[in-house]
């Protein structure tokens, strides 16, 4: 709608006058506004805001790489800076998308080299990465200053020596569960020696030996560095020495914490960590033992963030280390830290508003370890400010969720999973559909669902009814009927992702979301009894929907194994490979 004068009510002449600022106002107030949602709810205004609001952007995030081209992405917002980019489907960290499936993001740096000159952040998930790339990102950006790679792969350490060697204005270089072709060390020797602007640096996920004289020398320039994750190759002799050299440090992730140190070096660490004022986060801890852990004790008071989840703690460590934690907000750990390290959670970390337990080996059933409901309902009676959970546990029951829910009703994510696939209620032996009743009747502001257990259409009922602000939702070996996804489509309003995996929803579960995807960034389904009838009546429905299958060797032609839906301005891609038939 454009700003026009007409017969106006006094609601149409306030907008006129608030469109009326000069270009330059305008444009100042709206770069001022954070959220994506308010900044895309004000381009809707009028043709003013719209275009003061394509002028002013300077950071656009993509959840899907495919749902756009970047030449339309260049023509909307000209003066980008910061770029945020999705790839692959999420069910790709399950080996569930093939190799070669696409997400590359070399085409998209070809059109940023020319219509964003001044770029100068890329943070990439789920993306195709390769050293050629990373070449053409150092030396077409000048102004270049952060990258993040998250579970992307592709490249090697050859590309982070491109990016140290030529972005000499970088303040960010962060690389998290990648899979990197990890050469050597080296690389971190390609840090020009009057470089000092790095503030992040996080290579925890490679597994050599690095140059530790250059990442020596690189910390020690670096006075404005507020975050170091080094990997665990890095020993605790070594990590001394850095934070000797950083002791601004605000988040830490350590090396290998086994080794033995001598009374000397074990007080000189202590200092060291100590005379970290301002350390709110820790992680890292490979391989930690009993005896080193207390050098940590003095640190922890002002932490609010410990991410375990590369040391595989006991009870009785856990507990003796988070008495020293009253601030904490968020926890991460392995389940061998068992019930009774998630009693001491509950008893010392009142602050706690997010909580994260993963499987020491999802695949081993005879693992006696674990955690189970007992764990999760300590923490909920001891922790009322928790909202976000992901707990892998080998036992639950109705009631324990209930209580969890009852306990902490302001849950906004809340992912279960029981290990083994269809499990029901140990104690009732009854479907958990009351369990996941519970949560979405309690929690009014949930936005994200993960769900596991044995699950009847009842459970999809109960979100279809009630979970009115849901926005993620994921189900796997779940459902009676397609009757369960219909409830979903239908009664969730703001639902954007919905991942559907070994399920028994067919054609009619697919098709009863035709006037439901546009407004979704996407569905996957894989493994449920969907037909390529089913998928062609789809696309021909929903012609502004890309309908992508993957048709893997030996695969029934007239079944659609793995399905992905996604909505689109640019079109059917034209990437894909030979096993994605686009319909």
């Amino acid at each position: 709608m454009e700003c026009k004068r007409k017969k106006e009510s006094p609601e149409s002449n306030n907008l006129n006058r608030a469109s009326a600022f000069p270009d330059e106002v305008l444009e100042r107030v709206l770069g001022m506004l954070k959220s994506r949602k308010d900044r895309s709810s004000v381009s809707l205004v009028c043709k003013e805001w719209y275009n003061a609001e394509r002028w002013s952007r300077r950071n656009v995030f993509i959840g899907n790489c495919y749902s756009v081209s970047p030449e339309i992405l260049t023509r909307r917002f000209p003066n980008i800076r910061s770029v945020t980019l999705k790839g692959k489907p999420r069910f790709s960290d399950f080996n569930l998308v093939p190799a070669n499936w696409g997400a590359d993001i070399h085409s998209w740096l070809v059109v940023f080299a020319e219509k964003y000159p001044l770029l100068e952040e890329l943070r990439l998930k789920r993306m195709t990465v390769t050293d050629e790339s990373l070449d053409f990102l150092a030396l077409s950006f000048p102004n270049f200053k952060a990258l993040s790679l998250l579970s992307c792969d592709g490249f090697s350490t050859d590309g982070l020596a491109a990016i140290a060697t030529n972005c000499k204005n970088l303040t960010e270089l962060d690389i998290q569960e990648n899979g990197i072709d990890d050469k050597n060390g080296n690389w971190l020797s390609y840090f020009p020696e009057s470089f000092t602007s790095l503030e992040v640096l996080n290579f925890a996920n490679l597994h050599n030996d690095v140059n530790f004289e250059a990442l020596e020398k690189l910390v020690s320039r670096c006075k404005s560095l507020k975050t170091l994750k080094v990997n665990k190759s890095v020993p605790l002799e070594q990590l001394q020495r850095l934070l000797v050299r950083a002791p601004q440090l605000g988040e830490l992730g350590s090396g290998s914490f086994s080794q033995e140190l001598t009374t000397q070096q074990y007080s000189e660490l202590e200092s060291a960590l100590t005379n970290c004022k301002n350390l709110h986060a820790l992680s890292g801890l490979w391989e930690a033992e009993e005896q080193s852990l207390p050098v940590l004790y003095p640190a922890c008071t002002n932490l609010t963030f410990l991410n375990f989840g590369d040391a595989s703690l006991n009870s009785d460590d856990l507990a003796k280390l988070i008495v020293h934690c009253p601030n904490l907000r968020r926890l991460w750990v392995v389940d061998t830290v068992e019930d009774k390290g998630l009693e001491a959670v509950g008893s010392y970390c009142p602050l706690l508003e997010e909580l994260r337990v993963f499987p020491a080996d999802p695949f081993d059933e005879g693992i006696v370890h674990g955690v189970t409901e007992s764990g999760i309902v300590a923490v909920s009676q001891g922790c009322r400010r928790l909202h976000y959970v992901l707990y892998f546990c080998r036992q639950m029951t109705n009631a324990a969720v209930a209580t969890v829910v009852q306990n902490c009703p302001d849950f906004t994510h809340f992912r279960l999973c029981i290990m083994s696939p269809g499990q029901p209620d140990y104690l009732t032996h009854e479907p958990m559909d009351e369990a996941f009743g519970a949560v979405v009747k309690t929690c009014t502001k949930l936005q994200r669902l993960a769900m596991s257990g044995l699950l009847t259409d009842l459970t999809f009922e109960y979100i279809g009814k009630y979970a009115k602000n849901l926005e993620t939702l994921s189900v796997a070996f779940a459902g009676s009927s397609d009757w369960g996804m219909q409830c979903v489509l239908e009664g969730c309003p703001k639902l954007r992702k919905l991942e559907i995996r070994d399920c028994p929803f067919g054609n009619a579960a697919l098709l009863s979301g035709l006037e439901k995807y546009e407004s979704m960034r996407s569905l996957w389904m894989s493994d449920c009894n969907v037909t390529m009838n089913g998928c062609r009546l789809l696309a021909k429905e929903m012609p502004r929907l890309n309908v992508e299958v993957i048709k893997e060797e030996g695969s029934d032609d007239s079944q659609a194994e793995k399905v992905y839906v996604y909505r689109s301005v640019a079109g059917p891609r034209r990437d894909a490979p030979p096993f994605v038939l686009t319909l």
